[in-house]
């Protein structure tokens, strides 16, 4: 018996959603054909007696014989079911899909999930992460937007306050179902991401700023690995 493991790439997508992915199996399945052919060879000691207390004994190959079979590639088609929430390296067997064998049961074929990598998101668990580039200005100044999720809806998200670089968002529940209960989801988190202005400002703009935010020098030196 001979299974066969096959990876079933799908995506961030179908994980969120669900889905029913259709493929076609080309499987050699056993057929009869004229004449027999030898099966279940094995080897066993005869003993040949050649005179009184004077005997012989050979190793003979024994055959039985079984009615002849071809295998015939036949097409069918397989519907695995995407469950929302699964797992990276899950299997889906299908009993007796493998390869077939002239003188036993065919083996089983089992697709291993692999979720492909998404341009926009990052799975952790049933957490989703997402990174968003957001102006000097806005980050100052607050904004809104909205974010186009796996299923075409749109989160969105407003600030009216500073947005410091890395600060994280937590959107409860926009993220993935869990594949063991899907009525619980969990996280999109948003990190932010500030673009910096490219230009250098001229003097005028510098102490234009300065007014502006009215901020003394902040100069500090400390082990930021350690926490202190």
């Amino acid at each position: 018996m001979s299974s066969i493991v096959v990876d079933l790439e799908v995506t961030l997508e179908e994980v969120y959603s669900g889905n029913f992915v259709e493929v076609v199996r080309n499987k050699p399945v056993a057929q009869q054909a004229p004449g027999k052919w030898k099966c279940n060879c094995r080897q066993e000691m005869r003993t040949m007696q050649l005179g009184p207390g004077c005997f012989q004994m050979t190793q003979e190959v024994v055959c039985g014989e079984c009615p002849n079979v071809k295998l015939v590639n036949e097409e069918h088609t397989l519907e695995v079911e995407i469950e929302p929430g699964v797992k990276d390296s899950m299997e889906y067997p299908f009993i007796g899909e493998g390869e077939p064998h002239v003188d036993g049961e065919p083996g089983d074929l089992c697709f291993q999930i692999k979720v492909l990598k998404h341009p926009v998101f990052e799975r952790y668990g049933d957490n989703l992460y997402t990174n968003v580039t957001i102006s000097v200005v806005e980050s100052l100044i607050g904004f809104e937007m909205d974010i186009r999720h796996l299923d075409g809806h749109k989160v969105h998200v407003a600030r009216d306050k500073i947005t410091r670089p890395r600060a994280k968002l937590w959107k409860k529940g926009g993220g993935l179902p869990s594949f063991d209960n899907n009525n619980i989801r969990g996280s999109l988190i948003i990190i932010f991401d500030v673009e910096f202005p490219k230009e250098q400002f001229t003097e005028q703009q510098r102490e234009g700023i300065k007014q502006l935010l009215e901020q003394a020098s902040v100069q500090k030196i400390y082990n930021g690995l350690q926490g202190y």
